[in-house]
């Protein structure tokens, strides 16, 4: 599903990204993470063509991603940070986000409802809580039926009701054997909606590999502290 070859990404004189590799297969869920600079985001972005390598080759399904976009319209992505019109109310965004995309969505009502958005459908963007805009940001996210999910951060501002939805949300799409890329720094997230995970460092995978073998390489019987293990001796 997606091929990542030798990417590099410079920021001025920052590498970013230096020399990625990094397949993973149809229906596989995969998190991608780090410490902050690490360059998960960065990578995401390079994935979704909105960051442009320096070097190193991107294909989503056999095809390179350089110099085309329709294969975009097979990824649904949750932004880390979601910029919303604020004028817009929540209906009208929702109604323009399918106008877009060409009105293919079919599950908004179920996703309104599961997050319990009824009563914010006539507010204004601007007049939401944190919390509620990434509820909005979710169902915008979820509403398409696309192949490929890129979830950046999809936790933030969630009570322990709204992440447990999303977790079964997840779970949900993971039955229909979609490819799945999340990142957060959630770790018991983490664990909960996948097995597999990428561990970036100063642009380099440093590790990659299931949880439990990561829990027996450094020796810990939790997620956290076997990555702050990996982390800690990465600076040995």
């Amino acid at each position: 599903m997606i091929s990542v070859q030798q990417l590099y990404k410079k920021f001025g004189k920052n590498e970013v990204l230096s020399g990625v590799d990094l397949e993973i297969s149809e229906g596989e869920v995969f998190a991608i993470l780090g410490p902050n600079g690490s360059g998960k985001t960065t990578l995401i972005k390079a994935i979704l063509g909105m960051v442009l390598p320096n070097k190193g080759t991107i294909l989503v399904k056999e095809n390179s991603i350089k110099k085309a976009w329709n294969y975009r319209r097979e990824i649904d992505y949750l932004p880390q940070i979601a910029h919303f019109p604020g004028n817009l109310t929540v209906k009208e965004l929702i109604k323009m986000i399918k106008d877009i995309r060409g009105g293919t969505a079919s599950r908004e009502l179920e996703l309104i409802t599961m997050f319990q958005l009824e009563p914010f459908l006539s507010k204004k963007l601007s007049n939401l809580s944190g919390g509620t805009t990434q509820k909005v940001n979710i169902v915008l996210t979820f509403m398409f039926d696309s192949p490929l999910l890129i979830l950046d951060e999809p936790t933030t501002g969630l009570d322990p009701v709204s992440l447990i939805q999303l977790k079964e949300l997840i779970a949900s799409e993971k039955e229909k054997k979609k490819t799945i890329l999340i990142t957060s720094h959630s770790m018991s997230f983490v664990e909960a909606v996948t097995r597999d995970i990428v561990f970036l460092l100063e642009g380099k995978i440093y590790y990659k590999g299931s949880i439990s073998a990561l829990k027996q390489k450094t020796e810990q019987q939790d997620f956290e502290h076997a990555i702050a293990s990996l982390l800690q001796h990465s600076y040995d």
